[in-house]
């Protein structure tokens, strides 16, 4: 049975590589606040969970719908992706092989295909129409997928919402924080934390941005994962990840395009069609040129 203990441990976890990473400090008191609220409980989470549902906890004092998520999946599965996420050691194939339907080739397609290795981020893309470009994923598929995760995250969506995407941030906004991140990453405008894969003398070499606009809060770094040190991306892949005040949070990866019409320009992975239209709607105009600038020029 997990234990109170445990879930305010994984959660003061999380708050503390928030910290790391010099994140809101607001973001970093919700998850302690949450992390006493847990550890204050006289009763047990799994209990509450299984009695009254994943609504009881949105009741509990300082926990938002994002953290509830985080703990719900903790006690259905005894992980805590976002947690890993942010350790930077997780695996994410042995992540998405715990969904029903998914083995390890279909976890390759998923991070070759959507760059993503979270389950929040899968389930955006379950939901907004970028799991279907993976190869072998069927409408029944990603129904089963959709079903899981929502098991296992908490989230209940009503009927009517069923068409309806998950909202996540427009690309012209991602382009414009990746923008900013790399500008400022070349100028050495920017504060550094030394990652613990892939570094092993320590060094705080990572340049790290946290900024906000339009409602959401965005954490831009490169991105320090072995396919992209495999492949000398490091500097040319950019990770964002943001939430909005409820602590929804997703992750996207911007690139620089290397084929098709987008040659040379920044795209946000899975969201490819969506940058097309943007660089074509701007073109015009010309406000869309500094986006479009690959690293190093």
């Amino acid at each position: 049975m997990v234990t109170n203990k445990e879930i305010a441990s994984k959660l003061r976890q999380i708050a503390d590589l928030l910290d790391e990473q010099r994140a809101n400090p607001f973001r970093v008191s919700a998850y302690l606040n949450a992390a006493k609220t847990i550890e204050t409980m006289t009763e047990a989470v799994e209990d509450l969970l299984g009695r009254e549902g994943f609504s009881a906890l949105l009741e509990l004092p300082g926990i938002g719908e994002g953290i509830a998520r985080s703990i719900n999946e903790y006690v259905m599965t005894g992980r805590m992706s976002r947690l890993e996420s942010l350790q930077s050691g997780h695996d994410p194939i042995a992540l998405f092989e715990q969904i029903p339907g998914i083995g390890p080739r279909s976890a390759h397609r998923i991070i070759e295909t959507l760059h993503i290795d979270t389950l929040e981020a899968l389930e955006l893309a379950a939901h907004n129409g970028r799991l279907n470009k993976v190869p072998g994923f069927s409408t029944k598929k990603i129904a089963l997928v959709q079903t899981w995760l929502a098991h296992v995250l908490g989230f209940r969506r009503p009927r009517f919402e069923a068409q309806q995407t998950i909202a996540e941030p427009p690309v012209e906004l991602l382009l414009k924080i990746d923008e900013q991140y790399r500008k400022k990453a070349q100028a050495g405008e920017l504060p550094t934390i030394a990652p613990k894969r892939f570094n092993p003398t320590g060094e705080a070499w990572l340049p790290i941005l946290h900024s906000s606009r339009k409602g959401w809060h965005f954490t831009a770094l490169y991105s320090n994962t072995e396919r992209a040190h495999q492949l000398d991306r490091v500097k040319d892949w950019v990770v964002i990840n943001f939430y909005d005040d409820s602590h929804h949070e997703g992750q996207h990866t911007v690139v620089t395009e290397t084929r098709g019409p987008a040659t040379s320009k920044r795209v946000v992975r899975g969201r490819e069609k969506e940058c097309s239209e943007y660089y074509a709607e701007h073109a015009v105009k010309g406000d869309a040129a500094g986006i479009g600038f690959s690293h190093g020029s």
